[in-house]
């Protein structure tokens, strides 16, 4: 069975970062496997791939590194415990108007990319109400209690909530004119994070050679909503990277040159563990939500 969570911590902890992907995991639950009717190839198309291995230089810079074995498609640690798809699990509550649990995207998820249905009828509530006890339960724990750890030795903490996007979720900008990011930092539209904050991480991506957005598509979801609290001096940003850059999305592969866009990520985490989360930064923060 898959590991809920795994905190790599360096020697010695030298920067008020967490760096986390709670959407890497890929050892796929024999129970999982039985019930699904589309195969793990087709399953891995959820996974932000080999991001993990993209952040292996947090502890090497003096930060923590969160990772999951999980897959995204068995129990999406970025959605609240109560976000249960009606249309998936026999027994669930009606979601109301919950616009990630209508596209099958609750914390189990019901669909993966293209709208494709992962199993063969419903499940039961018993077995939703299993995964989140063994396995959401205890990463958002173990989470929590390193950003509160950080917090506490720092004064302040970053959680850098790491991602991957498809490709095509950016076509929405050439469409309109515009140039297409490489990364979108998403903030909630400055509720999880101060702008002082956002405004550093920007600039260490874009003189990395990315191209940055704010927001748009991704704003950010449960994590940065659950963490971010930058009037008590915890942000969180989820950061999204677009996967042509390094990744075979049919294959779900590592492009040829993977292991140079490592080299990369590794100078850009190095230098986002070293970012001054100085008190006298804006730590005030609109009363605004994104979904």
């Amino acid at each position: 069975m898959p590991r809920a969570i795994e905190i790599h911590e360096p020697a010695e902890i030298t920067s008020p970062v967490v760096f986390a992907s709670p959407h890497s995991g890929r050892v796929y639950p024999a129970d999982m496997m039985a019930r699904a009717q589309v195969d793990g190839q087709v399953l891995r198309s959820s996974e932000d791939a080999y991001i993990d291995l993209l952040l292996g230089a947090a502890p090497a810079s003096g930060a923590p590194l969160v990772t999951t074995e999980v897959p995204r498609a068995y129990v999406d640690f970025n959605r609240a415990a109560d976000e249960l798809d009606p249309a998936l699990i026999e027994g669930a509550p009606r979601a109301g108007l919950n616009p990630r649990i209508a596209s099958g995207l609750g914390v189990l998820a019901r669909v993966v990319s293209n709208g494709r249905a992962i199993y063969r009828g419903k499940l039961p509530l018993a077995e939703a109400e299993r995964r989140i006890a063994r396995y959401w339960v205890p990463y958002h724990a173990g989470l929590g209690a390193l950003i509160e750890a950080q917090r506490a030795r720092f004064g302040q903490v970053l959680l850098c909530d790491m991602h991957s996007m498809p490709h095509e979720a950016l076509s929405g900008y050439t469409a309109r004119g515009g140039a297409r990011p490489d990364i979108v930092v998403g903030d909630r539209w400055g509720a999880s994070a101060s702008g002082g904050v956002v405004e550093q991480i920007e600039q260490v991506l874009r003189e990395a050679g990315f191209r940055v957005a704010r927001n748009a598509p991704f704003a950010g979801a449960y994590v940065t909503q659950r963490y971010g609290r930058p009037s008590q001096g915890m942000h969180a940003v989820q950061i999204e990277i677009d996967r042509a850059l390094y990744l075979d999305e049919r294959r779900v592969e590592p492009l040829p040159d993977f292991q140079g866009f490592r080299q990369l990520m590794a100078r850009v985490i190095g230098q986002l563990a070293a970012l001054p989360l100085a008190p006298e930064l804006d730590t005030g923060a609109p009363d605004l939500a994104a979904e």
